[in-house]
């Protein structure tokens, strides 16, 4: 019989991805209700060090599997062996972040031992039944469907970033840790990493950032985000930006936010010169207040911010940094 609730800790140069601790600390208050045990599936070389972590945050165990071959994060050894821990152990439910890794990983498990994915999900519960009743977005956000998989299992869904509260981690907690040996060795792996490349901007990703300051076709150009990154420094937040601009080649594809791009739930999302396409909205309705800076009096975007701002953003933004470093210097 299927039970216990698992997760997949997602890390990157040391530390757990803020994701995986959201999601860690729902599975928590799951299964306080629900009667049943937490688990965290840590995976990669030299990351031993994050299992007592994991265990602040509300897993009850720790299945650590460490390899060379698992150091740096391949879709191919990765679905292997959760796929392998979840065909010994028979979870209830299974449970990634819907960041670019969890987005990869999650539908080639669920492939691997034949079950169903809920994808980029924002409310979890346990239903009368004992399901898993998931809570997701339909039509590019317009509406909302509660999907359950009543046979198969683990019932499987992939988190939205930003969506569940944090619990305050308790070091009383302790989590058992098990050591796995993944049977990775003889695998014929089709990706080879040849570099990683990181990102020196200091600039906060934007899948985890509680603040998202971004321009859109408005904006005119390339030269002038700059505004935005000097408001974006003030308020320790991240940049993104519109398809719109994307294509102008002005930002990085990796910086899109939107439908085709990356999906955002921070707590403050500013748009600027940004009209409010469907396949935008897509990607940041669910942030908790939005503010809309466009001179277009008609633009979409107006339709579900929270602060409407009609104005030049030339003139506005700088307003805005002016008054926000004048409010923190204080």
């Amino acid at each position: 019989m299927a039970k216990g609730i698992w997760i997949y800790a997602d890390h990157a140069e040391g530390k757990l991805r803020k994701v995986s601790l959201e999601i860690l600390s729902e599975a928590r208050r799951l299964a306080d209700k629900a009667g049943e045990e937490v688990a965290a599936v840590l995976l990669g070389s030299g990351v031993a060090g994050l299992a007592q972590t994991l265990g602040y945050y509300g897993a009850d165990k720790v299945y650590l599997a460490e390899h060379d071959i698992l150091k740096d994060y391949r879709v191919e050894p990765y679905s292997k062996v959760i796929a392998d821990l979840i065909s010994q152990n028979q979870p209830s439910i299974f449970l990634l972040g819907a960041n670019i890794n969890g987005r990869d990983l999650a539908p080639r498990v669920a492939a691997r031992v034949k079950t169903g994915l809920a994808g980029d999900c924002t409310t979890l519960c346990i239903n009368d039944q004992g399901l898993l009743q998931i809570n997701r977005p339909v039509y590019a956000g317009k509406a909302y469907v509660d999907v359950v998989c009543p046979e198969a299992r683990p019932q499987m869904a992939t988190i939205r970033p930003n969506v569940m509260p944090l619990n305050a981690p308790d070091e009383a907690h302790k989590a058992e840790v098990i050591n796995i040996t993944p049977q990775v060795a003889d695998m014929a792996i089709g990706v080879q990493i040849k570099e990683i490349v990181k990102d020196v901007s200091g600039m906060v990703d934007l899948t985890e950032a509680d603040t998202i300051i971004s321009g859109g076709r408005g904006m005119k150009g390339a030269e002038n985000f700059a505004i935005l990154e000097e408001l974006a420094v003030l308020l320790k937040a991240a940049v993104g930006a519109s398809r719109a601009a994307v294509d102008s080649g002005w930002r990085d594809q990796r910086f899109q936010v939107g439908q085709t791009g990356r999906v955002v739930s921070p707590k403050l999302y500013i748009a600027c010169g940004i009209s409010g396409a469907i396949q935008h909205l897509a990607g940041m309705r669910t942030s908790k207040v939005i503010v809309a800076i466009n001179k277009d009096t008609e633009a979409p975007i107006f339709n579900i911010a929270n602060y409407s701002i009609v104005g030049d953003l030339f003139k506005v933004v700088p307003v805005l940094t002016k008054e926000f470093k004048e409010k923190l210097s204080g």
